[in-house]
C-alpha cells in the first residue's frame, strides 16, 4: 500500500520561500546599515551662534508677554494731585494706566468702599509698579461707625422672636428665609420629635443645612414646656419605635428594662 506524505513543499516552493525571507531581510536592515554608514553632522558652538539663540529667545519671551497682556514696556502715570480712591471713575484709573477691564474691576471694590493702602493693594487689576506710584498720593475718608450702629441697632429692634415648638405654619413661614417648603418640613420634623428642646435640631429637618441655620437663628427660640413627653410607663414598643432616635432594638430594650423593675422612676 502506498504511502504520502501529509504535508509536503516543493523545491520550487522552498525557493519562493527563500528568496522571499532574504528580501525582506534586505528591506528591514538596509536603511539601518545606510544611517550607520552615513557620516553625522557636527555642530560647533561659537559666540557668534551664542548670541544668535539669545536674541531668539528674548524675541521669544516679548511675543508671549504680549499675548498674555504682559507688556513689560507699558507705563503707568502718577496722579498730578492727591485722590480718594473710593470717587474715581472708570476714566480716572485708566489715565493711570489701567485697562478698561482692569478699571471696571477696581470699582466693584471701590463702590463697596476701601479705608486703607492696604485694601488697595488687595485689589488684585492693580500691578504693583502702579501701586507703588500712587501709594502716597491717597487718602481716604474716615468710615462712621456711628451710622453703621444706628442702623444695626434698628434691624436688631425689628427681629420678633418665633417659638418653633407652638408656631403655626403660617408664622413659621414670617421668619427671613422660611418660605411654604421648611415650614412644613419643621412641622413635620416637631411632629416626629414630640418637640425641639433646642434650636440646633433644626438641622435635622429635611434641605436644612448650616448656612440656612446661620441665617435663621437669631429669629426663633425653644420653649421646652411645649415639648410633648412620651409616658415611657404606658407607651408600646410600636409608637415608642416610631420616634426618630430611637429604633426597634433600642424601644425594646426600654420596655423590658420597664417590665423587669416593674416601671421606670424619675425619667424626664
Amino acid at each position: 500500500m502506498k504511502t504520502t506524505k501529509s504535508f509536503y513543499i516543493s523545491a520550487r516552493n522552498k525557493r519562493g520561500v527563500f528568496i522571499f525571507i532574504v528580501l525582506s531581510l534586505v528591506v528591514i536592515l538596509l536603511p539601518r546599515l545606510i544611517m550607520a554608514l552615513k557620516e553625522k553632522p557636527h555642530y560647533v558652538i561659537t559666540s557668534e551662534l551664542v548670541q544668535d539663540l539669545k536674541k531668539d529667545s528674548k524675541s521669544r519671551f516679548e511675543k508671549r508677554s504680549f499675548q498674555y497682556g504682559k507688556n513689560p514696556k507699558k507705563k503707568f502715570k502718577v496722579p498730578s494731585v492727591r485722590f480718594n480712591p473710593n470717587k474715581y471713575s472708570k476714566n480716572d484709573w485708566m489715565k493711570l494706566g489701567l485697562s478698561e477691564k482692569q478699571a471696571n474691576v477696581v470699582l466693584k471694590f471701590t463702590s463697596r468702599g476701601i479705608y486703607s493702602n492696604e485694601q488697595l493693594k488687595k485689589i488684585f487689576v492693580i500691578p504693583e509698579q502702579l501701586y507703588n506710584l500712587i501709594k502716597d498720593s491717597t487718602f481716604y475718608e474716615p468710615k462712621s461707625f456711628t451710622n453703621d450702629f444706628k442702623n444695626e441697632s434698628k434691624v436688631e429692634k425689628q427681629i420678633v422672636l418665633v417659638e418653633i415648638n407652638s408656631a403655626s405654619q403660617e408664622e413659621l413661614e414670617s421668619i427671613p428665609g422660611i418660605g411654604s417648603f421648611y415650614a412644613k418640613n419643621i412641622i413635620k420634623q416637631r411632629q416626629r420629635l414630640g418637640g425641639f428642646y433646642k434650636k440646633e435640631q433644626l438641622l435635622e429637618v429635611w434641605k436644612f443645612d448650616g448656612e440656612k441655620y446661620d441665617a435663621i437663628e437669631k429669629y426663633v427660640k425653644v420653649n421646652t414646656q411645649e415639648i410633648q413627653k412620651i409616658k415611657l410607663n404606658s407607651v408600646k414598643v410600636e409608637e415608642l419605635k416610631s420616634h426618630p432616635y430611637l429604633d426597634w432594638n433600642k424601644a425594646n430594650s426600654i420596655i423590658k428594662i420597664r417590665e423587669k423593675k416593674r416601671g421606670i422612676q424619675n425619667y424626664r
